[in-house]
């Protein structure tokens, strides 16, 4: 009895064209649909065009995240942490904002943070404020200029979170750089044709002044002698005119006298890390007490 033949080529792919495609299993299609509707609602709640709230929920259903009342954007400095955290942090929902890999976590509490700390323990991210979910995308525009401000830790050492609520006068004082140098230079002009150590030197006076209320306070702040103080306060009088004696005045110059002790304070924590960062040293966005900065001045 003869074999049977061969089948030719042709015949060979007929066969394989005529065998149905595999039917995709049930649970990755699941979990396929579920991370698009994830990544829908992340979306929908970001956008600056406020979804409707059916819609929110239809997406937060087909999502499996229940809707919260507000929550917190956490924006990892390393976007490859990003989904870590996601895995660690159960109830967080992971997206892209303006480009970078973000999370949204309830918060049912703005004051309480200890559902925080321990995952983001030795992560350097920054952690916006609590919002409601139609102010999703404040909490993470705020978060990522947390993150802008603050150098990065060389080395990772001493890594941690920082948060908005804790940093929200400088982000109000430096949300527009540009316009804090104006303000600057608008209220801080008296102060021009100094030397750049005397300038300092009574800026520092001056804002010592401003917020302790008085000579005495501003001597302790500054850890020197009142009538050191009120030496310089009688050239700030010169310089300023009676403007010191206005409430609106003083406002202003506190305002202008901030935001330039802070950009430069960033201006110093940069560069600082840039050049220790082959020795692995850390910088610290702490902001300086006045007191210190006085000392490293030589007041």
């Amino acid at each position: 009895m003869k074999p049977p033949p061969e089948p030719t080529g042709a015949e060979t792919e007929a066969a394989l064209e005529a065998e149905p495609e595999p039917e995709p299993e049930p649970e990755t299609e699941g979990a396929d649909q579920g991370s698009r509707a994830r990544q829908e609602l992340f979306k929908a709640l970001t956008d600056d065009r406020a979804a409707s709230a059916s819609s929110l929920s239809e997406l937060a259903e087909a999502a499996g995240w229940p809707l919260p009342a507000s929550v917190r954007a956490i924006a990892p400095a390393t976007p490859g942490e990003t989904q870590q955290l996601a895995t660690v942090l159960d109830d967080a929902l992971a997206g892209t904002f303006a480009g970078r890999p973000c999370l949204l976590v309830p918060s049912p509490d703005p004051d309480t943070r200890a559902p925080l700390e321990l995952p983001l323990r030795g992560r350097f991210a920054a952690v916006g404020h609590a919002v409601p979910l139609r102010d999703t995308a404040s909490s993470l525009r705020w978060a990522l200029r947390l993150l802008a401000l603050t150098p990065a830790r060389a080395g990772g050492l001493e890594a941690r979170a920082v948060f908005v609520d804790d940093h929200l006068s400088t982000l109000l004082l430096l949300q527009d750089e540009p316009l804090a140098h104006a303000l600057a230079a608008r209220w801080l002009r008296p102060l021009a044709d100094l030397t750049p150590r005397q300038s300092e030197r009574l800026e520092v006076t001056l804002l010592a002044w401003l917020e302790g209320g008085g000579a005495p306070e501003a001597a302790k702040a500054l850890s020197v002698h009142p009538q050191t103080v009120r030496y310089r306060m009688r050239q700030l009088e010169k310089l300023f005119g009676t403007g010191l004696r206005d409430p609106r005045t003083r406002f202003e110059l506190e305002m202008a006298l901030r935001s330039r002790r802070l950009m430069a304070q960033v201006r110093r924590q940069h560069s600082r890390v840039g050049r220790r960062t082959a020795r692995v040293v850390t910088a610290d966005f702490t902001p300086l007490v006045v007191g210190r900065m006085a000392r490293v001045n030589g007041l």
